[in-house]
């Protein structure tokens, strides 16, 4: 997810898509990938960020040096999911988080973000899965 997020953020700091190969605007190209460890709501993760190839990419969910994701991509789902518009989002991580985003860029992690989690949620199930419930009544 964070790496979606990411894509995303690039496809709109450049202008243009992964693999497009029209006319673009911009001097600067994509660069391969930086390797970072990020804590995020579920403990480590080992992510790939984006770069391009004059530094100016500079991501804002996840700033360069940073090793803090603190539970933003559920919260970008979760604002997106409740059918807030891409504004509404901006607005809202500008509020809690204090840095500005584009209602295009939150666009494009949305729709980067919404693919991967749609593959996820099709992915074959299990036949079966162990759960445990637990009852108890505690009286003092």
């Amino acid at each position: 997810m964070f790496e979606a997020m990411l894509q995303g953020e690039m496809n709109s700091h450049l202008g243009y898509d992964t693999n497009d190969h029209g006319y673009k605007e911009t001097s600067t190209r994509r660069n391969g990938y930086t390797h970072k460890s990020i804590k995020n709501s579920m403990g480590e993760v080992e992510i790939d960020s984006p770069r391009d190839r004059d530094g100016a990419f500079d991501p804002q969910l996840i700033p360069k040096r940073s090793k803090d994701g603190s539970g933003i991509e559920d919260k970008v789902l979760s604002m997106y999911a409740k059918g807030m518009s891409q504004r509404d989002i901006a607005d809202t991580i500008e509020d809690i988080y204090g840095f500005e985003i584009s209602h295009e860029t939150i666009s494009n992690i949305t729709d980067r973000v919404i693919e991967t989690a749609g593959e996820w949620q099709n992915h074959p199930l299990k036949k079966f899965y162990p759960f445990l419930f637990v009852d108890c009544l505690v009286s003092r």
